[in-house]
């Protein structure tokens, strides 16, 4: 096991579809090329889907069909190296500068609006897999917020946690006509950013 310098200095991350939120800011987990590729794969997925429909077992001994399966693995490539690096350069990142580190449990069933959700659950499922191996490396400490850890619907000022139809989800709230990026507390009144209240919120479990 290899040390790094510990300082006791303490993050948490918060998982959302585009981007990591930690103390620091976020890290974009959706840049622009990646939403090209994704654009690129369901083409390809929806034109393989037409030609195998309309020609049964023959489309695939078709050169229009070895085509585009041959560009579709292509940018399926290309999304994996992207999301690697991206990984690899955060987690890096987030071992060096921090001795501890609360991250969600995370249920990549709720990520949802995305060009690609196997993708982007493979990316969230990666990222968990890469940090608890660098932090368990280093000898440095990993905490797992429960799932039903109400961190986005908690309020981190007062600790009001809001439910029933007053719950925010990925596109605000209807009822109160709140923002999807916003945190309104109907108890303290406090108004912050989503994100921040999230990852404040998970920040405290440690």
């Amino acid at each position: 096991m290899k040390s790094k310098s510990k300082q006791k200095l303490k993050t948490a991350i918060d998982v959302n579809v585009g981007h990591f939120s930690y103390t620091e800011g976020q890290v974009k987990t959706l840049p622009h090329n990646l939403k090209t590729l994704y654009e690129r794969i369901k083409h390809y997925q929806r034109l393989l889907a037409r030609k195998r429909k309309t020609n049964g077992k023959k489309a695939a001994q078709s050169n229009n069909y070895v085509e585009p399966k041959t560009k579709l693995r292509r940018d399926y490539r290309k999304v994996a190296n992207t999301q690697h690096d991206i990984v690899q350069k955060f987690t890096t990142e987030l071992v060096n500068n921090y001795d501890e580190i609360v991250i969600e449990d995370l249920d990549v069933k709720r990520m949802q609006n995305v060009a690609s959700k196997g993708l982007q659950r493979s990316l969230f499922g990666c990222f968990r897999q890469v940090l608890a191996y660098k932090y368990q490396w280093y000898g440095k400490e990993l905490f797992l917020a429960d799932k039903f850890y109400p961190g986005t619907q908690r309020c981190s000022r007062c600790g009001f946690v809001k439910t029933g139809d007053d719950k925010i989800g990925l596109d605000g709230n209807m009822k109160h006509k709140t923002k999807h990026n916003e945190y309104v507390c109907y108890e303290c009144g406090v108004v912050m950013d989503r994100d921040e209240n999230a990852v404040m919120n998970l920040l405290a479990l440690i």
